[in-house]
């Protein structure tokens, strides 16, 4: 069930749509990501960019 917090919001946009720039930036922030993922699924996508998981350890006292 939506709650009518967003029925307001949605209202607003209806009223006040966001701007053609604003639409073009967003899309752009999307395409760009959806890049860097289509990128990395395909195995492109350097080892030197990739982020290192380390282990985290849980100091105990004694």
């Amino acid at each position: 069930m939506i709650s009518p917090h967003w029925f307001l919001r949605m209202a607003r946009w209806a009223r006040n749509p966001p701007s053609a720039g604003r639409v073009k930036l967003v899309l752009a922030v999307i395409a760009i990501a959806l890049a860097i993922v289509g990128i990395e699924k395909l195995g492109l996508w350097p080892d030197w960019a990739e982020a290192e998981r380390n282990p985290i350890r849980i100091k105990t006292v004694n």
